[in-house]
């Protein structure tokens, strides 16, 4: 093969030309996205919302105290700008993750196409398993955990009661949502490695300890400062590297039958010399 599947040759400016187009399309498919969002901007806060309300009815919070404040004039108003953003990066990224495979499809060949294109396909599903797994089951946790601090007053004591500030929540859970869904990637990105032969699965039995340790650190940098919530990601992400180093060992396995096979297909000729 001489040169990409279809075997032709783009200027420099010519890339540049269509880079600019794909990336209007991604623009503008977001504007949209947004736009929409920030006009469900309400019912997409109330299902955000939705765990901290369970959670809170389920400590026997009064329907008074059901609520989540604000302190600034515009704190409500940029948080749905926020919260429209959000909704719109997921809404948006099918169109901008097709705009950039269509961009970069073209300079591949068929066996890497083949070879890449799992790999794009688990890594937004990937996304949403870490994303829903830390809304569904680690943020229900976590919020009953932190309201048990809760206490009323009385007898000489203060009452102890949350006031949840609408901006602090949805920054905090938006945080989560990409930490989990970010670190989730991690078996895409090891079997990626492997599949090019950057790493092995022996080397990641031997370097597992290491992995552990910088886990540990990533699970304290991206979630807050509680032993709860670093464990809630730590606990995950060292089971998807044990998930990993099998999905690399199941590569090589694979990459090795190829190799066998195709040195078996190079000596069917027997060594025979056809005479002039």
């Amino acid at each position: 093969m001489t040169g990409a599947e279809e075997d032709k040759k783009m200027p420099l400016l010519e890339h540049l030309i269509e880079l600019r187009g794909r990336l209007l399309w991604c623009l503008v498919g977001f504007v949209i996205a947004f736009l929409i969002c920030f006009y469900f901007a309400q019912p997409i806060f109330d299902f955000l919302s939705a765990p901290l309300l369970k959670a809170m009815q389920d400590n026997k919070v009064s329907e008074q105290q059901l609520r989540v404040i604000y302190t600034d004039v515009t704190e409500v108003f940029f948080t749905q700008v926020k919260v429209a953003c959000f909704g719109a990066a997921f809404v948006a990224f099918p169109l901008i993750a097709s705009q950039i495979w269509m961009f970069v499809a073209p300079g591949l060949y068929k066996h890497e196409k083949n070879a890449f294109l799992p790999f794009l396909v688990a890594t937004p599903i990937m996304f949403l398993i870490g994303a829903a797994f830390m809304f569904k089951v680690i943020l229900p946790l976590a919020l009953h955990f932190f309201l048990h601090y809760q206490r009323a007053g009385g007898d000489g004591t203060l009452s102890v009661q949350l006031e949840a500030k609408i901006s602090e929540y949805i920054s905090i859970l938006m945080r989560l949502i990409i930490a989990f869904g970010v670190c989730f990637e991690l078996p895409v990105l090891l079997s990626l490695l492997a599949k090019v032969g950057v790493v092995s699965a022996q080397t990641l039995k031997d370097k597992r300890r290491y992995a552990i340790v910088i886990v540990c650190v990533v699970a304290a940098l991206f979630t807050p400062p509680d032993a709860l919530s670093m464990l809630s990601l730590a606990v995950p992400m060292i089971l998807l590297y044990e998930v990993s180093i099998w999905l690399a060992v199941l590569i090589e396995k694979k990459r090795d039958k190829a190799d066998l096979d195709g040195g078996d297909e190079g000596d069917t000729s027997g060594g025979a010399v056809t005479p002039a």
